[in-house]
């Protein structure tokens, strides 16, 4: 059996893991990087629309700052984030796009002078400034008060995978290609590292490491139709879950995005609303500014796909073959527009629709996209349950994004994550003496049981098929733990999941080979997707409220009074259920005391707090304190960072002291 030691192991390639792994090796750690498929094509690589930096370069821009993009994203949440790590995000994501831009994400750029764009379906003439020209530009976003997304046309996943997989690859990283983790190897307090299993020969052998860091984005695989790559099954999840130690928070925080083509699940970025489109139904008829007249198709993503879903209610949908849908206007943006700035959308529609976005609306509806939940976290990225294991990206749940998050935001905190996990990780490392107490037989120990689960597939002649069964799964996330939930629906979610949970553990499959082989993987991932599912479905049946994403059409109101606080769940040895906890929200540290978002009609039941915390702001407020003392004044965050990342952001309009 081989082992190896190392002392980072990243498990994923994709945007998190890979600018984690590089803050490390910069350190000096020896690092390694697991990788389900080659980097490049790791799932950051389909982010079309953009990541938020408050740059404040363009005209539509001016005014924002990291306060204005802190409170965008505590509102967007719902008030369900951590406040002190969504300023820590706000803080570094300037920082985040300027590095990719020295390392060689050709961002769009401000051009001095007029331009035409569509605002709320109507031509407008813009004129940026000259001291503005071939700075980083940015488009607007749904649920943000300022143009903050800098994009490079709608292929920003692309464009910044490809640049941090190359400098990877110049600080000679390792990527291990086509290997899964299977377990995390720890001993009730550390984690030592992991399994691995290589998808190609089927050979386990162990990778020990002084930290480990799970960066195996979401678990949108588990629902039937998701705009998720096919390799995200939320593994991450499971294998912190089957720890019984580690903690998952806010499983069931997960995001429907509005605009996902029809049949395919793909998606079509939110720029095209960013850039004008609009949303019509089966009259033709732009029915948005009917719920959110202020906002519209720019309201948050989680208000855009619910009113889609009310309006396919009211009977205004599009009936088709492949289910009712609506549409997605872009022609008002033009084809010149659209062959610069959507060009993977136009692709997107020529392939998989036959259409042309610039003629031909487009049809969409909402459908799974991300996952607010993951691994439980510190604002290190590190558990408080298991030391030694960290995460970042979509596989954690940091928590800067709460119950709700902004679209652009999970493509920026990537790399704001990975930034100071890497720091943080360093850290942890080298405050550790050697790699002595990696226990190589607990290793062993460790191997040996995976041998002997796969070996017990593979020999067990029982008659459930894995690929019925996974069916089975999805429809039921699909039917009742999706947009709209509700008590009866869930518990019967949770009592499906549970028997097709039991009925997992006797599949039979019909190639007995321990190499490559489908079937086996699916029928080993096939109980942890389970897992997953049912911390999702049991953690909505017990949120008895609404909170951003996730909608009770039995409890349509936020209630802060009992439920301002974040779900853990763990999975104990034996038990049939996980076991969830809830960790409370301390509204007197929060800089924004919890309020109304502003969309359709207030319903909260107002936490006791919330008052005296808003009178505290308030008295604060009118102090006249310069916007920098007055933040460090409401809410310390700086002295959590780095040393290296806590200097001020430059912009045009400000003057760094």
């Amino acid at each position: 059996m081989k082992i190896s030691i190392t002392d980072v192991l990243v498990v994923g390639g994709g945007l998190a893991g890979l600018r984690t792994a590089i803050g490390a090796k910069r350190r000096g750690l020896e690092t390694l990087i697991l990788s389900l498929v080659p980097a490049k094509r790791s799932h950051s690589v389909a982010a079309q629309g953009g990541m938020q930096a408050s740059l404040a370069n363009g005209v539509k821009g001016e005014g924002d700052n990291e306060d204005v993009h802190f409170e965008d994203t505590v509102r967007g949440s719902d008030w369900g984030c951590d406040q002190r790590v969504a300023r820590m995000f706000a803080h570094m994501a300037p920082k985040a796009v300027r590095e990719l831009a020295a390392w060689g994400v050709a961002w769009n750029r401000v051009q001095r002078g007029e331009r035409e764009v569509v605002i709320n379906g109507q031509r407008v003439t813009l004129t940026e400034k000259a001291a503005a020209h071939g700075l980083i530009t940015a488009r607007d976003f749904g649920g943000t008060r300022k143009w903050r997304t800098c994009h490079t046309s709608d292929g920003t996943g692309h464009a910044m995978l490809y640049t941090v997989s190359d400098q990877a690859i110049a600080e000679a990283i390792p990527v291990r290609e086509r290997i899964e983790a299977l377990a995390l190897i720890h001993d009730g307090e550390r984690c030592h590292g992991v399994v691995t299993r290589d998808l190609i020969s089927g050979e386990l052998s162990a990778c020990l490491a002084r930290a480990t860091v799970l960066a195996t984005g979401g678990y949108g695989r588990i629902w039937g139709i998701s705009t998720n790559a096919l390799i995200n099954e939320g593994m991450g999840a499971a294998l912190a879950l089957e720890t019984g130690v580690a903690r998952l928070g806010n499983m069931e925080a997960v995001q429907f995005h509005p605009t996902a083509i029809v049949p395919a699940g793909i998606l079509v970025t939110e720029g095209c609303r960013g850039d004008g489109g609009l949303l019509l139904d089966r009259d033709g008829h732009r029915f948005m500014p009917d719920y959110e007249p202020e906002k519209k198709e720019l309201a948050s993503r989680d208000v855009v796909s619910r009113r889609m879903a009310e309006h396919m209610r009211a009977g205004k949908g599009v009936q088709s073959a492949y289910g009712e849908h609506l549409w997605l206007d872009i022609t008002n943006l033009g084809a010149a527009h659209i062959d610069r700035n959507l060009r993977e959308v136009k692709d997107i529609c020529r392939y998989f629709l036959g259409i042309d976005p610039a003629k031909d609306p487009i049809p969409v509806r909402p459908t799974q996209h991300y996952s607010m939940g993951g691994v439980r976290t510190d604002h290190r990225g590190e558990s408080p349950w298991l030391s030694g294991l960290f995460s970042c990206g979509e596989a954690a749940c940091w928590d800067m994004h709460g119950f709700n998050r902004l679209g652009g935001n999970s493509v920026a905190e990537t790399v704001v994550a990975g930034m100071l996990v890497g720091e943080y990780v360093a850290d942890y490392c080298q405050s550790r003496v050697g790699q002595a107490d990696l226990s190589q037989a607990l290793a062993r120990q460790f191997v040996e049981r995976e041998r002997a689960a796969l070996a017990a597939i593979v020999a067990h002649p029982g008659g459930e098929n894995p690929i019925a069964l996974r069916a089975d799964m999805e429809r039921v996330m699909t039917d009742k733990v999706g947009l709209f939930r509700n008590g009866p629906d869930l518990q019967s979610a949770v009592a499906e999941l549970s028997e097709l949970l039991a009925r997992s553990r006797r599949v039979g499959i019909r190639g007995k080979h321990l190499d490559a082989n489908p079937e086996l993987v699916l029928a080993y991932r096939l109980p942890r997707m389970l897992k997953v599912a049912l911390t999702v479905a049991l953690g909505a049946l017990n949120r008895v409220e609404s909170r951003g994403a996730h909608f009770r059409e039995d409890f349509p109101a936020r209630n802060d009074r009992d439920w301002l606080n974040r779900t853990l769940a763990c999975w104990r040895e034996g038990d049939e259920l996980p076991t969830l906890d809830y960790e409370a929200l301390d509204v007197m540290h929060m800089e924004l005391p919890p309020g109304f978002r502003g969309y359709g009609v207030k319903n909260i039941i107002e936490h006791p707090h919330s008052a005296l915390r808003q009178a505290e702001v308030d008295e604060f407020r009118a102090g006249h304190l310069d916007r920098y003392k007055l933040q460090l004044a409401l809410m310390s965050f700086k002295q959590l960072l780095p040393v290296r990342y806590r200097g001020r952001n430059a912009r045009l309009d400000e003057t760094l002291p």
